[in-house]
C-alpha cells in the first residue's frame, strides 16, 4: 500500500476577501504523479504554493507524512518547486546555479557523537551531485554556460536539475512549459516523463492534456476553488463524469 506524503485538510484561502480555495481536501501518495487541471483562477497555483510553503492558508492543515507543517518555511520542507519562470541566477553559470542550494545546506557532522553540530556538504560531493543531475536533464557539458546563453527549454531543465539536487521527497511544477514554444516544451516534458518513470513523487499544474493523460497517475480538476473531479488520469480526461469537467475539456479541445 502506498504511503501518504501530503494531505491538505479543509484548506481555505482568500485574497482581499475573495475566496480562492474553499474547504479543499487533497492528498498525494509516495511515488505518485498528480496533475492539477482547471481554468485560470481556479486555485491550482495557490494549492501548489501552499504545499511548497510559499503561501499560508487562512485556515486548514497542511500535513507532511502526518505532521502539520503550516508554519514550516519552504527551505525547511522536503518539497522543491520548479516555477513557470526559471528563476536562475543570471550572474552564475549552470554549475553554480545547480550547486547553490547544496552550498546553503548543512547536515549533522559525522564526527560529532551528539549529533548537534552541523557542517557544510563537501565540495567534492557537491560537484558529483551537480554533474549527476545535469546528466539526468541531458545538460552534461553545459556547466560553464551562463543562463543567457541557453534556450528557454535548457534554462527550465537547469531549474529542474537544481531542484533535484536537493533530493526532495516531492517535486512540484507550476506550469513549467507555459512560456516555451512546442519544441522546447517537448524537451522539458521528456525530462518530467523520465522522472515519472522513476516513480518520483510529483505534482504538476499544466495545460498539457495529452501529457497528463499519458503520464500522470491521478488528475484533479478544479474550478472555483474546489475539486470538481478526481481520479485516474485517462479516465478523467477521456471519460469525465462531471458536466463542468466535460465543458472545460471540450473548450480546451476547440482552442
Amino acid at each position: 500500500m502506498s504511503k501518504e506524503l501530503i494531505r491538505l485538510r479543509n484548506i481555505r484561502m482568500a485574497f482581499d476577501d475573495e475566496v480562492v480555495l474553499n474547504d479543499l481536501n487533497l492528498y498525494i501518495n509516495d511515488k505518485e504523479f498528480l496533475t492539477l487541471l482547471g481554468p485560470s483562477g481556479c486555485g491550482k497555483t495557490t494549492t501548489l504554493r501552499i504545499i511548497g510553503g510559499f503561501t499560508t492558508p487562512v485556515s486548514g492543515d497542511v500535513l507532511f507524512d502526518g505532521v502539520r507543517i503550516n508554519d514550516v518555511p519552504p527551505y525547511r520542507r522536503q518539497i522543491n518547486t520548479v516555477f513557470q519562470k526559471y528563476a536562475l541566477f543570471p550572474h552564475m553559470n549552470v554549475f553554480e546555479n545547480v550547486a547553490f542550494g547544496l552550498r546553503m545546506q548543512k547536515r549533522p557532522d559525522p564526527k560529532d557523537p551528539s549529533g548537534k553540530r552541523r557542517v557544510k556538504i563537501p565540495e567534492t560531493e557537491i560537484r558529483q551531485r551537480v554533474l549527476e543531475m545535469l546528466e539526468v536533464v541531458s545538460l552534461k557539458g553545459f556547466e560553464n554556460r551562463k543562463p543567457d546563453a541557453l534556450s528557454g527549454g535548457q534554462q527550465q531543465r537547469v531549474a529542474i536539475a537544481r531542484a533535484l539536487a536537493l533530493s526532495p521527497d516531492i517535486l512540484c511544477f507550476d506550469e513549467p512549459t507555459s512560456a516555451l514554444d512546442p519544441e522546447l516544451t517537448g524537451e522539458v516534458l521528456r525530462v518530467i516523463r523520465a522522472l515519472a518513470e522513476q516513480k518520483t513523487t510529483m505534482i504538476i499544474v499544466t495545460h498539457e492534456m495529452a501529457f497528463a493523460r499519458d503520464v500522470a497517475d491521478q488528475v484533479v480538476f478544479m474550478d472555483g476553488g474546489v475539486i470538481v473531479e478526481q481520479g485516474d488520469a485517462r479516465q478523467v480526461i477521456e471519460h469525465p463524469r462531471e458536466e463542468r469537467t466535460r465543458q472545460f475539456l471540450a473548450r480546451y479541445s476547440e482552442n
